[in-house]
């Protein structure tokens, strides 16, 4: 079982304005934080829905507020080590399930600091992540990665694990497009991408890393790295052509190459450190990065939401206005399919 350490977590680092006085206008972090929800109150929730269906940003949920879902306590065990942080599989629980068939993505990397490397895609069953997981360590040069898993595919008793947020079920009814799970040993990449909707992206354990871009300027890092490679492949698939080779050296040197040379002329947007529990909502079209960093197993799930502009061409009376409150930042996965009818 997971304990669950409600002690608040340091800031992300930012650029420091010791001189800030000898500018007229300072100079601008490349990486900032979204605005984070202080508590999870309706009246926040308007506040905030308000703002966000003008500035259709990413927003974060207050800290662990997704702590109590039943997969973190039922999947997870803490390590024994000195490091009570770092989190490892329940296997006595997950082994009960061992024949369930789920997506893996094989990394074979050539060294340590290799970007050249073999991937393959595949479907399995979960023994396999499972048996790997157990003894994988942060240099094994073999990455097992359960990627993009559809909890409705999973047996009954583990999607059960991750029921629908309450604030969900309470404001409306309906089906949420999908869910689904990406769970490694850290660390772990996914490279720069966007998804077909809205996503309410909830860290089970472990810790992710994620890098965001406003539409505009993620289509321009993609379409730049498309040109130097030749390509033309979709941003919204985890292709193989991503997670190997020079574009997966382009896409992740214009995201994470931080360095004096580098760090000026690359992407720049917004950066989120996710711990156990955080919620971060993806407004549909925004680009992101994903990095798993630290020791253990980092896990997370992903809910893709029915977007918004979906209802542009309805009138939508006041009793219905707690619902967009949840849509508009991607809690909403809850349509009612005769909005009319409210």
């Amino acid at each position: 079982m997971i304990c669950i350490n409600h002690r608040p977590r340091p800031a992300l680092p930012t650029l420091s304005t010791k001189f800030a006085h000898y500018y007229s206008s300072p100079p601008r972090p490349r990486w900032t934080q979204p605005q984070r929800l202080r508590e999870g109150t309706v009246e926040q929730f308007f506040s905030i829905a308000e703002r966000s269906l003008v500035r259709n940003s990413p927003a974060l949920m207050p800290e662990a507020y997704f702590h109590a879902l039943p997969a973190i306590q039922k999947w997870f065990t803490e390590s024994t080590s000195h490091d009570s942080s770092v989190a490892l599989l329940n296997n006595s629980y997950l082994q009960l399930f061992h024949r369930a068939i789920v997506p893996l993505e094989l990394t074979r990397l050539k060294s340590k600091h290799a970007n050249d490397s073999t991937f393959l895609r595949a479907e399995a069953p979960l023994s396999i992540f499972l048996n790997w997981a157990t003894h994988a360590k942060p240099d094994t040069l073999e990455r097992l990665y359960l990627a993009q898993a559809s909890v409705s595919a999973l047996p009954e008793e583990l999607s059960n694990d991750l029921p629908t947020p309450d604030l969900v079920t309470q404001a409306g009814k309906g089906d949420i497009y999908d869910t689904n799970i990406w769970m490694g040993v850290a660390p772990t990449y996914t490279p720069l991408h966007r998804d077909p909707n809205p996503n309410l992206l909830v860290q089970l354990v472990g810790q992710k890393i994620v890098r965001l871009l406003a539409p505009e300027d993620g289509q321009k890092v993609f379409a730049t790295v498309q040109e130097s490679t030749g390509r033309t492949t979709s941003a919204t698939f985890r292709g193989e052509e991503m997670m190997k080779g020079e574009e997966k050296a382009l896409l992740e040197a214009r995201i994470w190459d931080d360095s004096p040379q580098h760090g000026k002329v690359n992407a720049s947007g917004f950066e989120v450190r996710l711990g156990l529990g955080d919620g971060l909502y993806i407004p549909q079209g925004w680009w992101h990065s994903v990095k798993g960093i630290g020791s253990g197993m980092t896990a997370s799930v992903g809910q893709l939401v029915v977007p918004l502009d979906l209802l542009s061409t309805t009138t939508i009376n006041s009793g219905s206005a707690l619902y967009l409150v949840f849509l508009s930042l991607g809690l909403g996965g809850v349509l009612c399919r005769q909005v009319s009818q409210w």
